[in-house]
């Protein structure tokens, strides 16, 4: 795969200065596309964590929860005809309908309690593994890879040029080297970034080489570009730490990792928990604030039920190259997109077929030093959302590979249910109205008044729904509580703990007005694919910017007409099932302004001068975070 395309004589070549060699030599490494219906030989892989109680508490768990949550729900619900008659439910279309909202409600809490046990689970036996000694020598050869796709260059040549400066100030920037891969193909973008990596070789002369390939063809996308780097120099390094245009790792944690890799001669990938940075707007200054308190409690509850069974999510990971470049060349699926073609979400399938092959595949929650950004605005995160689904949804052809262990194949299945859940929320939504408006017509028609009238409380307003409904929040809201607990817990002044509390009032009351915007985006989503609509591979949006109002109508306008009209209705029908749904409702009327606000800098500025919603990077900023901002106005004026 071209090695013809990896040294291209082109503008982009002689647009470097005179003295940069583009690339190194070639030491090709070959990576055989996968066969998914045959198993390949295993390698046998010693083990060393035990997620035995892990799994037994987040499965077992959930699986206690949701049964006896459904035998409630089942009690509640006239199920039968004899039941079902006073209410006028007994007929062909309606006794069908009760029993599919308990379909659906068992599948809707079953997911909610998986997360909340998961989270249990982590609290219990969460910890990270680490065999290397953390002071010894590194002796192997490791690669910074950074593929690139029209991003702004003096944002990537910052970030690379202040984790080679942290790995000198270590003494290890000689283990290391950098080696940019683009697909970029907007002539305004690459003479920019060619001359920007020109740049960049200067400033790191003499600490670590610097290396770049432009592809003229974008071929498999991301997965693709890092393929044909490892066709053309994999056997150049023995490690590979991947990087998103966005990431920002410390000198600490990369030596970690890499000793750690050097340690375990059977670990395949080893991925770090990213931290949120860099958030101005105030949807990202939220999902930052979400990350920092609550984020290690979920991923301290999946790292302890997968153990080696791990999980790879593309960047800040430590890849063996040689088990990566033998176990996970990624096939084309059959079929038309966008089912078939390229995988979308590549990552979760590559950790797959390398954990198929004997090599174990682990995260670690508790290290720090790894950052990334996030989506400036709502529906820039729906765009990358867009691809992630259309990913995930591809992940079901890739479930009946040979040799796939269990917990890789769950991985898949739950990257599906992200976003299935979402519809399925909104399903049980409808029929409920459904079957109430019909409760609600034979109370009007005088039908078996005293009767109806009895029946219709004991389902939507009786002490059982109540319970149910209660312990389900109580469930949803676990995660977030123990993440909070645990941030409380850490030595600070009392202001700060007081701030961090209303940093949670304001962050859960925006999570709460999100969801139902979030889950009828995904619903479009999910649309969108099943009616043959291929995603694409747009570009990622690092910077915020105020959209239009009549963009912003056109993108929301659907959700805003259908919380209005089932407001309405419900308000029209004097229904105390008003009260239930105005958390869905009130979300989705106010969308729009929802969708603006979250996109404001103004307002996310402001909550920074109330030291609201702070992370602990933004408290006391990382040496390496000061150095990549003035690397990055050292690289603007060199724009200039």
């Amino acid at each position: 795969m071209g090695r013809n395309l990896a040294v291209p004589v082109d503008e982009m070549t002689r647009a470097l200065p005179s003295y940069f060699a583009a690339t190194p030599p070639a030491a090709a490494m070959a990576m055989p596309t996968q066969a998914l219906p045959l198993q390949p030989k295993q390698r046998a892989a010693a083990s060393i964590s035990k997620p035995r109680l892990a799994r037994i508490i987040t499965f077992g768990g959930s699986i206690t929860l949701t049964i006896v949550a459904s035998y409630q729900m089942q009690l509640l619900l006239p199920l039968t005809m004899i039941e079902a008659a006073p209410l006028g439910l007994d007929s062909p279309y309606f006794l069908p309908l009760l029993w599919l909202l308990l379909a659906l409600f068992t599948l809707t809490f079953s997911w909610v309690a998986i997360t909340a046990m998961a989270a249990i689970a982590g609290l219990i036996t969460g910890k990270d593994h680490f065999l290397a000694d953390p002071k010894a020598p590194l002796i192997s050869n490791s690669v910074l890879l950074m593929p690139i796709y029209n991003e702004d260059p003096a944002s990537v040549c910052a970030s690379l040029a202040a984790m080679a400066e942290d790995l000198d100030r270590l003494g290890q920037a000689k283990h290391f080297e950098i080696f940019v891969v683009s697909d970029s193909d907007k002539s305004e973008i690459w003479p920019a970034e060619t001359a920007a990596i020109g740049r960049l070789r200067e400033e790191l002369s003499g600490i670590m080489p610097v290396w770049y390939r432009r592809r003229e063809r974008n071929t498999a996308r991301k997965a693709g570009n890092i393929r044909d780097f490892i066709n053309c120099w994999g056997d150049r390094y023995d490690f590979l730490v991947v990087l998103d245009a966005d990431s920002l790792i410390d000198g600490a944690t990369l030596t970690t990792l890499v000793r750690e890799m050097e340690a375990d001669r059977d670990l395949g990938i080893l991925q770090t928990l990213p931290r949120l940075i860099g958030g101005e707007t105030l949807y990202a200054r939220l999902q930052q604030y979400a990350n920092a308190n609550y984020g290690p409690v979920f991923a301290r509850g999946l790292s302890a039920w997968q153990g080696d069974d791990g999980n790879y999510w593309g960047h800040n990971a430590i890849i063996r190259l040689r088990a990566f470049a033998e176990s996970a060349g990624l096939p084309i699926m059959s079929g038309p997109r966008p089912f078939g073609g390229e995988i979308r979400s590549h990552d979760f399938v590559e950790a797959a077929l390398v954990r198929r092959a004997g090599w174990n595949v682990r995260m670690v929650t508790n290290l720090p030093g790894s950052w990334e950004e996030c989506p400036p605005t709502l529906l820039d995160a729906a765009v990358r959302d867009r691809r992630w689904a259309q990913g995930n949804v591809q992940h079901l052809g890739v479930l009946n590979a040979r040799g796939l262990c269990w917990p890789s194949r769950a991985h898949m299945v739950m990257g599906v249910m992200n976003y299935l859940i979402s519809p399925l929320w909104l399903a049980s939504v409808l029929v409920g109205l459904l079957l109430y408006s019909r409760i609600n017509s034979q109370l009007l028609e005088g039908l078996s008044l005293t009767s109806t009238s009895l029946s219709a409380i004991q389902i939507f307003d009786s002490p059982r729904m109540i319970a149910l409904f209660a312990l389900t929040i109580s469930l949803l809201l676990l995660p977030k509580l123990l993440g909070l607990v645990m941030a409380l817990g850490e030595p600070q002044p009392r202001r700060e703990r007081a701030r961090l509390i209303i940093g949670a009032v304001i962050e859960q009351l925006f999570s709460i007005l999100h969801a139902p915007i979030v889950m009828s985006l995904h619903t479009r989503h999910l649309w969108e694919i099943m009616c043959g609509k291929d995603s694409g591979w747009p570009e990622q949006q690092r910077c915020g910017k105020s959209f239009p109002f009549v963009f912003l109508l056109q993108r929301h306008g659907s959700q805003t007409i259908i919380g209005l009209v089932t407001t309405a209705y419900l308000a029209w029908l004097s229904s105390p099932l008003l009260y239930w749904v105005l958390p869905l409702t009130l979300g989705l009327i106010f969308s729009v302004p929802l969708s603006a606000l979250g996109g404001s800098r103004q307002l996310g500025r402001k909550l920074v001068k109330l030291r609201l919603l702070l992370t602990p990077e933004e408290q006391k900023l990382p040496a390496i975070m000061q150095r990549y901002r003035q690397f990055k106005n050292l690289f603007r004026a060199y724009e200039r």
